[in-house]
């Protein structure tokens, strides 16, 4: 969302993504557009990712956002079980003439030749259907792939670097490598082992806003600058709480977290932050 956008963007996060947004629901209703897109004139470069599975349904999602923002990005990695029921996320990476149909319609109905149209995908057990997928949306006109390196079935396995780096070598479009990246070292240690053009990163900025800046855990300058964001863009308190929540897992203890954890209002976090870190 915006306020963690703004976050990661003080801490040399290049490029920043948009939750996934369900496109047909973004196109069909004004209140889907209102609570699930919001940016401001920093908020760049900025890419908007949508699950989409109608060509039609995604341009005129890109058209509405087009204006405020650098780039769309077609969602064909997500493995929940949901988005696979609806025929969105991972699904797509076995439907390639239709990822290659959605990102021509969108190369074709958005004039702006600055505007990006990227995906992400995860990989299959047989990698050439993989390459084959990526060499189909090259073709279009995709801007960047971004590949995590997992096959829909499997969560918390070792990610196959390898196979993003036999990617790369079959494209001459700049790929992004997903999975797994946690510290700075461990994206240059990624850059290198693939060759991949950029590192995206999800989990691993959730736990450390302040990564990519080369921070091993989170400093109590980022947990205020969270603070301060937040409350400047009136950011529900589920959401102020929860970000906290993972910022500060690796600064406190079992016993902290137990009271952390259960505060119920944004006075008493900033009560606790201000007794504990004086914050």
């Amino acid at each position: 969302r915006l306020a963690f956008r703004t976050l990661v963007r003080k801490y040399s996060c290049d490029l920043c993504y948009t939750p996934m947004i369900v496109a047909a629901d973004f196109v069909r209703s004004a209140k889907a557009r209102d609570s699930e897109f919001t940016t401001n004139k920093g908020d760049h470069p900025l890419i908007v990712q949508f699950a989409a599975k109608e060509a039609q349904v995604l341009c005129d999602a890109a058209r509405i956002v087009c204006p405020f923002a650098d780039g769309i990005d077609l969602n064909c990695g997500c493995p929940q079980r949901w988005a696979m029921a609806e025929g969105y996320g991972a699904c797509l990476i076995n439907k390639p003439e239709l990822v290659r149909d959605m990102v021509r319609h969108v190369r074709n109905q958005i004039d702006n030749p600055r505007f990006s149209v990227s995906i992400k995908i995860r990989i299959h057990e047989d990698l050439k259907r993989t390459v084959d997928l990526c060499q189909k949306a090259e073709a279009t006109g995709v801007s960047w792939i971004t590949v995590h390196g997992r096959s829909v079935e499997e969560r918390h396995q070792p990610v196959h670097y390898d196979a993003i780096k036999i990617i790369k070598q079959s494209m001459s479009i700049p790929i992004v490598a997903n999975g797994d990246i946690k510290t700075l070292e461990d994206a240059e240690n990624v850059h290198h082992l693939t060759g991949a053009d950029g590192i995206m990163v999800a989990r691993g900025l959730l736990a450390n806003p302040a990564m990519f800046a080369g921070y091993e855990e989170t400093p109590l300058r980022c947990i205020q600058d969270w603070v301060d964001i937040a409350l400047a863009h009136g950011t529900p308190f589920t959401c102020f709480h929860h970000h906290l929540m993972y910022m500060m897992e690796r600064i406190t203890s079992k016993q902290e977290k137990k009271v952390f954890n259960v505060l119920s209002s944004t006075s008493a976090v900033l009560d606790y932050l201000n007794d504990h870190y004086g914050m």
